[in-house]
């Protein structure tokens, strides 16, 4: 599936999603991939704005229809992403943000991928395999006893196979029906 390319909603305006869990109980062993070439720059975004934050999420996420941070007020949207056990990282590439990842490390116990994403302009250059394994080197520098990770039928088609061969693992499937986002 491509961007854009989603199945059409029920007549209801619903979409029938069908969700992965994964997880990964110990760090990986296999050695990191390659910092890709050209000026790579990935920076923690330290109680970023509420507009950043939502010009990031809503660039990276709307080709996967994502809606979740969409809905929600700014102020509920400012308590998590400047809360400080919720660490948001910036991958720059040539000084244009091209994607970014949030970890929510607010549990001691596990540390969830909540969102990780390129903008579309970057797909294709091997910058998605690097920012996931440093994501996953950064959460696993935390000391959690797992981290997890989701994702759905309407991400990427890669989305599965990437997070698998990085390590992890299927732990619960579930399929949800959502109000297509397309038709708020």
């Amino acid at each position: 599936m491509t961007p854009g390319t989603h199945p059409e909603p029920d007549a209801e305006g619903n979409l029938e999603t069908v969700i992965t869990y994964l997880e990964m109980r110990d760090p990986p062993t296999r050695p990191a991939p390659p910092i890709p070439v050209g000026k790579i720059a990935l920076l923690r975004a330290e109680a970023p704005t509420v507009s950043f934050y939502r010009y990031l999420y809503e660039t990276i996420g709307e080709p996967w229809l994502w809606w979740e941070r969409r809905v929600m007020s700014d102020q509920e949207l400012s308590d998590i992403i400047t809360n400080e056990a919720v660490e948001i990282y910036v991958l720059y590439v040539g000084g244009v943000p091209a994607g970014y990842v949030e970890l929510d490390c607010r549990s001691t116990e596990e540390i969830e991928i909540a969102y990780f994403g390129l903008m579309s302009e970057f797909l294709g250059r091997g910058l998605g395999p690097y920012l996931l394994r440093w994501a996953i080197d950064q959460a696993w520098s935390h000391e959690p006893e797992r981290v997890w990770v989701h994702t759905c039928n309407l991400d990427h088609p890669s989305a599965l196979g990437v997070y698998q061969r990085a390590g992890f693992t299927v732990y619960d499937q579930k399929t949800e029906v959502v109000s297509d986002p397309r038709l708020r």
